[in-house]
């Protein structure tokens, strides 16, 4: 028996038929859970990730445990911001995954934009 989708998940398609990451412009994917964030820059044509960070990666998870989750969360968003730049991407579609704008996934795209990115 076919399980029921939830809302996020019915948000989530209704974004990604309108936006997909290209070469010159790929999609800034923010997915959060209960307890982590991750954050990835995707080129949808190739199929190919360029950058990945997020809160157990190892290069960020001594230094966000002791942080909240805000605060974390904006650590993500400036080190997927010089992730990206370092692969020579600059400007990037934000994808929010079906989530509301504001908190934690609001707190990635920030931090992202101060690092250098530009939605």
């Amino acid at each position: 028996m076919a399980e029921k989708t939830t809302p996020r998940e019915r948000r989530k398609a209704r974004i990604r038929k309108k936006l997909s990451g290209t070469a010159e412009r790929p999609r800034l994917s923010v997915y959060r859970s209960l307890n982590h964030i991750y954050a990835q820059v995707v080129d949808d044509v190739a199929g190919r990730t360029i950058a990945f960070v997020g809160t157990t990666s190892k290069t960020l998870r001594d230094a966000v445990k002791d942080d909240d989750k805000t605060e974390a969360a904006k650590k993500v968003g400036t080190a997927v911001g010089k992730a990206a730049l370092e692969k020579g991407v600059s400007r990037v579609v934000f994808d929010r995954n079906g989530c509301d704008y504001h908190g934690r996934i609001r707190a990635v795209a920030e931090a992202a934009r101060e690092a250098g990115l530009k939605f």
